[in-house]
């Protein structure tokens, strides 16, 4: 059986992707380990306390890993928020969204009701798409 281990996250500047991580959203610091072998490429995950999922907040490649040319049109996709989105579940979105703007989150879309229940969005420091929901259990065919 196979189970989601990790998702991978591109940031633009990963001390300031850790300190929202986990003082905004209240994730926890999993990992942070720097190889002076690779360039001193650093790995750094975050996760939630209750589960073993963990996020990679992986630093935006540039020279030798990419060219610049490619290592901009990255960040300028992240900053647009198409390079991917990150979905985290809550129980009652609207309180969640209350908390975190309390904490600094800022929103660009409040709470709205969907077919699928109801959610919410925001954007990481880097400009990623990331979405606050809480589904009412669509069934599946």
């Amino acid at each position: 059986m196979i189970k989601l281990d990790a998702v991978q996250m591109w940031v633009h500047d990963q001390d300031e992707a850790l300190d929202f991580y986990t003082r905004k959203l209240g994730m926890e610091l999993r990992q942070d380990v720097t190889l002076p072998e690779m360039g001193d490429f650093r790995w750094l995950t975050v996760g939630t306390p209750d589960q073993e999922v963990e996020v990679v907040l992986m630093s935006v490649p540039g020279p030798p890993m990419t060219d610049e040319a490619t290592g901009q049109e990255i960040r300028s996709l992240v900053a647009k928020g198409f390079a991917g989105t990150l979905f985290l579940g809550t129980d009652d979105c609207q309180r969640s969204y209350d908390e975190l703007t309390a904490r600094g989150v800022v929103f660009t879309q409040p709470p709205e009701v969907r077919p699928y229940g109801i959610d919410a969005g925001f954007r990481d420091p880097s400009g990623n798409s990331v979405r606050l929901t809480q589904t009412t259990g669509v069934a599946v065919p």
